[in-house]
């Protein structure tokens, strides 16, 4: 059972569009447009675009409406630090946490990532890939902590990263070392298989 409001279940619809890329930074989100998507009022839809600008994912302008706001490659470095220290957190609470049937349910996140990525749909496979992270750190049931990573997460470049060639294949990888941490309940390795995880992504950002 679902227990999010109408306007967090819209959030993390957009969270998840906007860090696959499938809304491309700078684009606008018109409210209506999305409320018929949803098959929703645009009262959900307004609340959840507020929801969003509070944590850095869109912009809204009195007179063009609300849009993604772009990627501020100047913020990074410090944005790896913090996300190595929160979601180090939230792995470890959820590891401790996690019951057989949370672990089934992250491997079949993998597997669909995994058969998206293979087929060529990268804009699926990082929408898939948002909702494995997302699902992993609901476990841990921390949610402050989750909701300053989701801040973090609307600064940080996935679109670009997954982007790069072979890094799906390299993802598909440490999905499975990370999932095999959970099954063994090994709280640290899973902490240096996630670390590992994030930075390898980030270091596609680096130039030679």
């Amino acid at each position: 059972m679902d227990y999010r409001t109408k306007e967090e279940q819209v959030a993390d619809y957009l969270r998840e569009r906007i860090i696959s890329g499938v809304y491309a930074r700078g684009s606008r989100l018109k409210q209506a447009d999305i409320a018929e998507e949803l098959r929703l009022s645009i009262t959900p839809v307004r609340e959840a675009l507020k929801l969003l600008e509070a944590e850095g994912y869109v912009a809204n302008d009195s007179y063009r409406g609300a849009r993604v706001v772009p990627f501020d490659p100047t913020a990074s470095a410090e944005i790896l630090q913090l996300r190595l220290m929160l979601e180090a957190q939230l792995v470890r609470g959820a590891v401790d946490k996690a019951s057989s049937k949370d672990i089934e349910e992250l491997r079949a996140l993998a597997s669909e990532f995994e058969a998206a990525f293979k087929k060529g749909d990268r804009a699926t496979a990082r929408g898939i890939n948002y909702r494995f992270h997302r699902r992993m750190y609901d476990i841990a049931a921390m949610p402050q902590t989750l909701h300053f990573v989701q801040i973090l997460w609307a600064r940080y470049p996935f679109d670009l990263i997954n982007a790069v060639a072979g890094r799906g294949q390299d993802a598909i990888a440490e999905h499975d070392d990370i999932l095999q941490a959970f099954a063994e309940g090994d709280a640290s390795t899973a902490v240096l298989a996630m670390r590992k995880h994030i930075e390898s992504g980030y270091t596609l950002l680096k130039p030679a």
